[in-house]
């Protein structure tokens, strides 16, 4: 089915930046704002994206993003809509890289240094104490979700596993949505990833799991775990101090 010319009226479709199993991202542009501005537009995808109760819940969630987006490290929401029997939402652009982009090259996966991942851990936890303190659980914190901005070099959370649980969600014989379990494996803890419960603590873990990665050039799933105690063995891929290592280790 081809995109409509103009999104909610006002956002023209410029490409396709990525396609998932949540929806399509898209870089679009504001046709109504001086210099046509770019912005992301998000098309949501659910089996049942006309029912008012996922209607329901999709604005919910979009009011969620509406308050987190005052944070300076959140993407601004600027419009959420249902058009064509198709939920949208259109969000700040971000001009800069993720951290996966950093982490990766032609030459291979690079390794960052400790003063570089204690920064990173600083900008996340900046952002992710506002995100808690709003009562809400990224639950999908890892290296391509987080952006750093180019003006600024500030550490952007980007794409809020909220928005894939709607995408994800069922509706039940009786009418009633299910939750279902959201993350990305190698850097979800247990309980989010099997019991569907993520808690601020989830977070805390996955970045614990990304700055390891950041330290030791690894992916989580290349890293081993200690058979006795089934915590994940990483320092003797790196070296670090006695304090970072400590720290990480309780992270995770």
């Amino acid at each position: 089915m081809n995109q409509p010319q103009l999104l909610d009226g006002r956002y023209r479709i410029v490409k396709k930046l990525n396609e998932g199993g949540f929806g399509v991202t898209y870089l679009a542009c504001d046709t109504r704002r001086p210099g046509e501005p770019l912005c992301v537009a998000k098309e949501l995808r659910h089996e049942h994206q006309s029912n008012p109760k996922v209607i329901q819940l999709f604005h919910q969630e979009a009011e969620i993003l509406e308050r987190l987006g005052r944070h300076n490290q959140i993407p601004q929401l600027l419009a959420a809509f249902h058009q064509s029997n198709r939920l949208y939402l259109v969000q700040e652009y971000i001009d800069g890289a993720t951290v996966y982009d950093e982490l990766t090259s032609p030459l291979g996966k690079l390794k960052k240094t400790e003063k570089e991942v204690v920064a990173l851990m600083r900008d996340v936890l900046t952002a992710l104490k506002f995100v808690h303190q709003n009562q809400v659980v990224h639950r999908d914190i890892k290296p391509a979700n987080l952006m750093r901005r180019r003006r600024d070099c500030k550490i952007m959370l980007i794409d809020f596993g909220a928005v894939k649980a709607l995408a994800k969600s069922q509706i039940d014989t009786h009418g009633q949505m299910t939750t279902v379990s959201i993350g990305s494996p190698g850097y979800s803890p247990f309980e989010q990833l099997s019991q569907a419960n993520p808690c601020p603590a989830s977070d805390i873990y996955a970045l614990g799991i990304t700055a390891i990665e950041a330290l030791t050039g690894l992916h989580p799933t290349e890293l081993g775990t200690d058979p006795e105690t089934l915590e994940i063995v990483w320092q003797d891929r790196t070296q670090v101090t006695p304090g970072l290592a400590a720290l990480l280790t309780q992270m995770v």
